[in-house]
């Protein structure tokens, strides 16, 4: 695997930053535009989940970059949470929604087989570069 120096290039960045703002077009306009909570809450997820992968990498040690990832992970069940809301209130298509929601199901299993590959990893990260075990 080549080794990734900063976080914009990681995949699950750049799906969670395309997911991020598809989510964000949504929110625009119609009807999802004015239930504010509902919108506020989209937005909220989508970008937590891009930047706790950013920052769980910023961090430099596998651990953290790992629950930086577990928490990304939950964001985006929350986000599909919210797709089912939208759904169910007719804020938008069933052929939107599934698109939506194979994007954000895609990127939870790319993050738990990110997080599995480095709970396999003997990687501490340049944190602990120097550090004697």
């Amino acid at each position: 695997m080549a080794t990734i120096k900063r976080f914009e290039d990681l995949e699950i960045w750049q799906l969670a930053r395309e997911l991020s703002t598809k989510m964000y077009q949504l929110t625009f306009s119609g009807p999802i535009s004015t239930d504010y909570r509902l919108r506020d809450q989209i937005r909220g997820s989508c970008g937590s989940v891009m930047d706790n992968i950013a920052e769980g990498f910023e961090r430099s040690s596998r651990l953290e970059f790992i629950n930086g990832l577990s928490i990304a992970k939950g964001e985006t069940g929350e986000l599909k949470s919210q797709l089912y809301r939208c759904l169910d209130n007719t804020y938008l298509s069933k052929e939107k929604f599934e698109e939506l929601y194979t994007d954000a199901d895609l990127l939870t299993k790319k993050i738990t087989n990110f997080i599995a590959y480095l709970n396999s990893s003997k990687i501490r990260g340049q944190k602990f570069k120097n550090r004697e075990t």
